[in-house]
């Protein structure tokens, strides 16, 4: 169906080629699944296979891409692809247009030409195939992470494509809501449909997955069986991530016991509602300094939401949040920045500065702290990155960009760091650095809350687990001496 013959590609205003010389080829009715290190060129594989690259980019190109035997420079433009190959990108949301979730599936049946009748026939089956009956009237910009995956997704079976190309569809999603998307990607499977799909959660795909492709730099390095690949630890330590032993010891000089003292975080019956939903259900929580606190739930379940009122960003509609004996009430965001560091999901919406150094410097001065050099440098040799200093911050890898976000937070020296989903997009062997980072400021005497999807992180890192379901805490457990 799909042939890369020694591609290579540079993006431009680029010296360093994002493909170098990859060959690959996807069989009909077959699953492929690629990952790697972050900035190993997946998404870039994503726009080739798909015919984006050759036909939107500019850029350095080289090699061959053919699609159903035909070069992709005979397809007159996207438009004409489409009908084939189907992509999803991994921000579901940009894909979305119209106001409810029917009329983004029946945008593209209608796209099609299909008679009413068949168009009826087909958005059942697809809003079936996709579980999308209790959601077909609601906004898609309303829904959950979970939520909106499926719809991108239905939309893009509604035009009847062959092919799918998903870029790290699961990414931001919970277990149950990864699942989801696993059971149904399955099913397309058994239906004939051929899937390429970029992920890093390859423990929920391995059943499914015919042939694993691990990039490096733009190139493959190991392509293959899923067994025969993962044979070679420096491999499998890419695409499985390992935690075991991250955690260690946690009784170091000076290392505070839990409940020592007055809580450095005090929720005390919290409640917050967006609208008629109620996000945060009387809340009532105390972290103390120098825990490492995962928090972990559903999407929807209230996570981000908790941590928001943190510094301030959410003020409570009832109850009270009390940090370092400060109530939130009566604080503003900088006054509660020197005490609570909060690192988004996302990096990329932190950053704005023309280098790494401006970028850790921007915090700095706004809190008026003197010594920024010696500060960003050691910030920035705390999470290993001294030698991107002068470089553009968006031309790092993602793991990098995660990491310096994580500078950014640290240089200001607030002894609560709050970060949310800091392994999304990682692989396993990012994801593992970042949390040695994160342990190693624990160590240092900060307070560290994780929110997760991943349970090896909050199993293996964490000495607190607290798990929110529909805005409500259901447990909250000690790790400690595991």
């Amino acid at each position: 169906m799909i042939e890369l013959d020694n591609v290579s590609y540079t993006y431009p205003h680029t010296m360093q080629p994002a493909l170098h010389q990859l060959s690959l080829t996807v069989k009909k009715g077959r699953c492929v699944l690629v990952t790697g290190p972050s900035g190993a060129g997946k998404t870039t594989l994503c726009l080739a296979a798909a015919g984006i690259l050759h036909h939107e980019y500019g850029g350095k190109k080289e090699g061959h891409v053919t699609i159903e035997g035909r070069d992709v420079a005979s397809y007159a433009t996207l438009s004409e692809l489409a009908k084939t190959i189907g992509i999803v990108f991994d921000d579901a949301e940009a894909q979305m247009i119209f106001t409810t979730v029917e009329e983004e599936i029946l945008s593209a049946l209608e796209y099609r030409g299909l008679e009413a009748g068949v168009i009826e026939e087909r958005l059942a089956s697809i809003i079936a195939t996709t579980y999308l009956a209790e959601l077909r009237t609601r906004s898609p910009h309303n829904l959950s992470g979970g939520q909106k995956q499926r719809v991108a997704l239905a939309a893009t079976l509604a035009l009847g494509n062959d092919v799918l190309i998903l870029d790290e569809p699961t990414s931001e999603l919970d277990e149950q809501a990864t699942r989801r998307i696993v059971e149904i990607l399955n099913a397309l499977k058994a239906q004939g449909k051929t899937l390429l799909l970029v992920e890093h959660k390859y423990a929920h795909f391995h059943d499914m997955v015919d042939l694993l492709v691990v990039l490096e730099s733009g190139t493959i390095i190991a392509k293959g069986v899923p067994e025969e690949v993962l044979k070679e630890e420096r491999i499998k330590k890419i695409v499985i991530p390992d935690f075991s032993g991250v955690r260690g010891s946690l009784k170091k000089p000076g290392f505070p016991e839990r409940d020592a003292g007055t809580p450095v975080v005090a929720v005390q019956h919290l409640s917050h509602a967006y609208g008629d939903i109620l996000a945060l259900d009387d809340i009532t929580l105390d972290i103390f300094a120098g825990e490492f606190v995962a928090i972990v739930g559903e999407n929807g379940s209230g996570k981000t939401t908790l941590v928001k009122h943190f510094n301030r960003l959410l003020s409570p509609n009832s109850g009270n949040v009390v940090i370092q004996g400060k109530n939130t009430r009566t604080s503003t965001v900088a006054d509660l920045a020197r005490y609570v560091g909060l690192v988004f999901q996302n990096p990329d919406h932190m950053f704005f500065a023309d280098t790494v150094k401006d970028e850790i410097e921007f915090g700095l001065k706004n809190l008026g702290i003197a010594d920024g050099e010696t500060i960003i440098d050691a910030a920035l040799n705390d999470v290993g990155l001294m030698y991107t200093k002068s470089l553009y911050p968006r031309w790092l890898s993602r793991g990098e960009r995660q990491r310096l976000a994580i500078a950014c937070v640290i240089a200001m020296s607030p002894s609560i760091i709050v970060l949310d989903e800091p392994t999304t997009g990682l692989d396993g062997n990012e994801a593992r650095l970042v949390m040695e980072i994160l342990k190693n400021l624990q160590i240092k005497g900060h307070t560290i809350i994780v929110i997760t999807h991943n349970k090896e992180i909050a199993q293996h890192c964490a000495d607190r687990i607290i798990t929110m379901e529909k805005g409500k805490i259901i447990s909250d457990s000690s790790l400690r001496g595991i």
